[in-house]
């Protein structure tokens, strides 16, 4: 997930301590057998980032509320401690949601930063902002958002935010590399999407263009996360004889099979909160060179003359067959693609975030913005 992404590569240039989520006090049974001992992990994560995980006697309360935002406050103390263990005299507090606000009650920092990667409400109205965000979006020195419609709802709060687009390990995503083994025996044409199952996408769209062509082969690739009616629509869509569900991956797996589609897809339904996103695949299937098919929602708008747009049935089976047409994978059309994708690469998405990050701090925090090669990060979770 972007935080995943964002945090571990700032690392190569601050000590980063990442703070778990706590566990319910309902879950105390849980709390005792979670420790923070060295994972496999932490074992490939850079030596500046650590992970905390919540002490047992800090879970995390509802109610009353004062009790939770002390537990809050306590857990994020703890955090600084860590740092002040390395050494550290300055501390960053950087927030990935609203709900994480009573962390700004807590003393022992100097900047504070909110950075918003979705609609948090999850509502496909996309509801004004709550009282609570827009607290946060006053109280902190920084905001980054990661699409230009969450940019335009967010802003006239802070006079201090950023536009900062999901990125892509360019060098993991364009590297040639052999067919995963589950690929091999699924026919070409293939029409390809990455990343989670969810309700989001347009399943109806996905099961019509299935049975309308089926000399196509529909892969999925990535773990469900699907609400019951989603769930019943894949599962008939997955039966159908030209759809190949291959489950979820690691994320260093994944990268693998974009450049083994022949048409990646992002088949979204377009909503206020579909609107509101920036895929993290988007530049992932562009480093892959490959054709990108999209419905247009507002971040694809952007990118005319490289990803594909479409809306109805008809639409996508015209787009989809000219994207299989030769032409679309010319040398020229190959370069412009992954063009784009260079210019997302972590790389230099991170490095613009650091030098936020040392402009607030001050000119003595300069030294530390040699731009670094972020390189692959070998997790191992689900993308």
């Amino acid at each position: 997930m972007t935080p995943h992404h964002v945090l571990t590569r700032l690392a190569q240039y601050f000590h980063v301590v990442w703070l778990e989520p706590a566990h319910h006090w309902r879950e105390m049974g849980a709390l005792r057998t979670r420790v923070a001992a060295p994972s496999e992990i932490d074992t490939i994560l850079p030596g500046g980032f650590e992970r905390h995980v919540p002490e047992s006697w800090l879970p995390d309360i509802y109610r009353p509320a004062w009790a939770g935002r002390a537990m809050l406050r306590f857990r994020v103390k703890h955090g600084w401690r860590r740092l002040r263990a390395r050494g550290c005299r300055v501390g960053v507090l950087y927030l990935w949601h609203p709900r994480f606000e009573a962390a700004l009650e807590a003393s022992g920092y100097e900047l504070s930063m909110y950075h918003i990667d979705d609609e948090y409400t999850f509502s496909t109205d996309a509801p004004p902002i709550g009282e609570q965000e827009r607290r946060v979006l006053r109280e902190v020195d920084q905001v980054f958002a990661v699409s230009p419609l969450l940019m335009e709802r967010k802003s006239g709060v802070n006079p201090h935010m950023t536009l900062v687009p999901e990125g892509v390990d360019f060098r993991l995503y364009s590297t040639p590399v052999a067919q995963p083994f589950d690929l091999v025996k699924v026919p070409h044409p293939r029409i390809g999407y990455t990343g989670y199952l969810k309700r989001h996408l347009d399943w109806p769209l996905l099961r019509e263009l299935a049975q309308r062509h089926p000399q196509w082969s529909f892969v999925f690739v990535g773990a469900r996360s699907l609400d019951r009616e989603a769930e019943e629509l894949v599962e008939e869509i997955s039966r159908l004889p030209n759809v190949f569900m291959l489950g979820a991956k690691t994320v260093v797996e994944l990268a693998a099979y974009p450049q083994h589609f022949d048409v990646c897809t992002m088949p979204y339904n377009v909503n206020n909160y579909t609107n509101n996103i920036y895929p993290l695949k988007l530049h992932e299937y562009l480093a892959s060179g490959r054709p990108v098919v999209g419905t247009p929602i507002r971040s694809l708008l952007d990118f005319p003359g490289t990803v594909w747009l479409a809306s109805t049935t008809e639409d996508w089976s015209a787009v989809l067959e000219a994207a299989l047409g030769g032409q679309a994978m010319s040398a020229a059309c190959v370069a412009a693609r992954q063009a784009v994708a260079r210019e997302h690469d972590w790389s230099e998405l991170i490095y613009r975030i650091a030098k936020s990050v040392c402009e607030h701090l001050g000119p003595e925090f300069e030294q530390r913005l040699k731009r670094v090669d972020l390189g692959v990060m070998r997790t191992t979770g689900e993308h």
